[in-house]
Formats: C-alpha cells, structure tokens, sequence
C-alpha cells in the first residue's frame, strides 16, 4: 500500500527531550524518506483522517490512543512499540498495558531479549527493531587517568546510588574521574549527587547538558558508565558504543539485549563494589606495559562488532518490513 500515511504516538515530545520523543522523532525521519508521517500525543486529532497505520510507543501511557485506533481501524495497522517500562513492569500489572498488547497487530522491541519478557502468545507478533545514532569518531584520551562518564537523569529506574557509591569506593584514587550527565528529576538524588561532588573530588555532577555537547563528553571517555534497573533498549549505550566508547553496565535484560550475552563489562545492579572493582581493573590495563591485552580494548572489541546493529540503514530496514507486514490485509 504505497500511499499509507503512517501515525506515531509519543506520550512524550520535543520539550521532554528523553528516549521516547528521540526515538518517534528519528522514525519520524527515516521514514518521511518512503511515505507522509507525523507524530503527535494523543490520538484522534484533527488530522486522524489521513492516517492509515500508527506505531505507538508505550503501551501503557499511549493506552487511550491504541483503544481509539482499535475501534477506529479493528484488526489492522497498529504496531505497539514496547518501553522497559512495559515490558519490566507495567504489563505484568496494569490492565490498560495488557489490552494494549492484545489490540495490536505487531508488538515492537527495541533489544533482543525484549521478546522474552512477553507473554509466550504474543511472541509471534513481537519484531525486534535495534535503533540507531549516527557514527562518531573517538576523541583523543588521556593516558594519565580513567574517565568514566554517566549520562542518565536523576530517576530512581535509573539508579545513580550506586554510582554515588562507588565514587566513595574510589575517593582514594585520583586517576579514576567520573563525570555524571543528568537533570535533577529526583530532589533526593540531586542532593545525593552534591554530597557525593563534595566528599569526592573526582566524581563531578553536571546537571543537564545539551545533547550534542553530551555525545562529545562520551566521545572523550574511556567507559561509559550504565546503572539502570531496567531499561528497554538505552539510547545511550548505542551512543557510547557508535562512539567507540566501551560501556559497564548493570546485567539486566535491556542491557544485555542489547550488548551481547557474552560481553566482560557487566556488573550485578545495584552492586557498587563490582562497579567500582571494574573500575580499578580498567584503570589497571591502562597502566599496563601491554594495554592493548587489558580490559577495557578487550570491551572496546566486543562494542565494535555490536556497532553494525545501531546503524540507521539497519533501523530503517527494520521499521520498512514492519510496515509492510502491518499494511498487509
């Protein structure tokens, strides 16, 4: 069906600035390449007329207008695209999230684990659509110190405590810095955060910062540094890696999904020890008379050949194939 127009609902837009909004935007414009294509909030809006799919992000929060397209258009054309959220927590308990996943023709996760987390049913319908961010060359990087970098808004999903944590393991040790990116969307986390700045004078609280200055400071760093309790697939783990940065991250499922089940830079969420202890390692490799054998060029390998998956020509290949399965009869 060449003149379909398709329709993406995001609960949230461009003043949000966080993953939901990036990602309706980028598919927003991968696929004007191939037919019309908007983004609104809410749907049916004035212009609902002219729609004939919609790809809606977030079962639970997008819930009203998944129910209004279903009457609309019962049986066809709708794809759910399923946040950590979602797939962690909300469809095992909320009744909106769960009707959601039955109304829709196809169920979109953005990792690889993502299927697993559905109910065994709906694994047929589920699409795996890996999202992209564009190639970054590696900033030149200091051999006199460690740099990590975290870049998470201050949540407690995304669980910026055990980084505090393990910045307090490592005030001894001045050649580990750690440079944290993030609003204070937590009062008691952003007060957290400057105590931890203040005990330690190697750990620094950034606050928000613009996204293309963000993507430079992971550019320079030598890890990024990943917490979360649950994720659906991180924009910025796709960055650090297209960036040539390695990352740590916690061993939940939406990391894992998305660098790899054999990846060496996992640590148990919430376990500031094992963070901080890879830390150390990493730190140690550098120092090394042969670095290139170390940790951390060992995780730079295995981020480079996961690099091909975040690729945009891959994401828009993916998202052409779910349309034309959803514009099928």
């Amino acid at each position: 069906m060449p003149g379909s127009s398709v329709v993406i609902v995001s609960p949230a837009l461009a003043a949000a600035n966080n993953g939901n909004w990036r990602t309706a935007h980028r598919w927003q414009l991968l696929l004007a390449q191939n037919r019309p294509v908007r983004v609104v909030q809410h749907w049916p809006d004035a212009h609902a007329g002219t729609d004939t799919l919609m790809l809606a992000l977030h079962a639970r929060r997008s819930a009203d207008s998944i129910e209004a397209w279903a009457v609309a258009h019962p049986g066809r054309g709708l794809a759910v695209v399923l946040t950590g959220t979602d797939l962690y927590q909300d469809i095992e308990r909320d009744a909106q999230a769960q009707r959601s996943l039955a109304l829709a023709q196809r169920l979109v996760v953005l990792q690889e684990l993502g299927g697993q987390a559905l109910p065994q049913a709906y694994r047929d319908k589920t699409r795996v659509v890996f999202q992209s961010t564009s190639e970054r060359a590696a900033l030149p990087k200091s051999d006199r110190l460690l740099r990590a970098v975290m870049v998470g808004h201050l949540r407690p999903v995304k669980s910026p405590q055990t980084l505090f944590e393990a910045a307090r393991l490592l005030r001894g040790q001045g050649d580990i810095h750690i440079d944290h990116i993030g609003d204070a969307g937590d009062a008691q986390l952003a007060e957290q955060a400057r105590a931890t700045a203040d005990e330690c004078p190697h750990y620094r609280w950034f606050g928000a910062v613009p996204h293309a200055q963000t993507r430079q400071r992971i550019q320079r760093a030598h890890v990024l540094v990943h917490t979360s309790a649950l994720e659906g697939g991180a924009h910025v783990i796709m960055e650090a890696v297209r960036s040539g940065t390695p990352v740590l991250a916690s061993r939940v499922p939406g990391n894992v999904g998305m660098l790899g089940a054999d990846y060496g830079g996992y640590f148990p969420h919430g376990d500031a020890q094992a963070l901080a202890r890879l830390l150390r390692d990493l730190r140690a490799g550098q120092v090394a008379k042969d670095p290139a054998r170390g940790l951390l060029a060992r995780l730079a390998g295995q981020c480079a050949s996961r690099a091909p998956l975040f690729d945009s020509s891959a994401e828009h290949a993916a998202l052409l194939q779910l349309l034309h399965e959803l514009d099928r009869p």
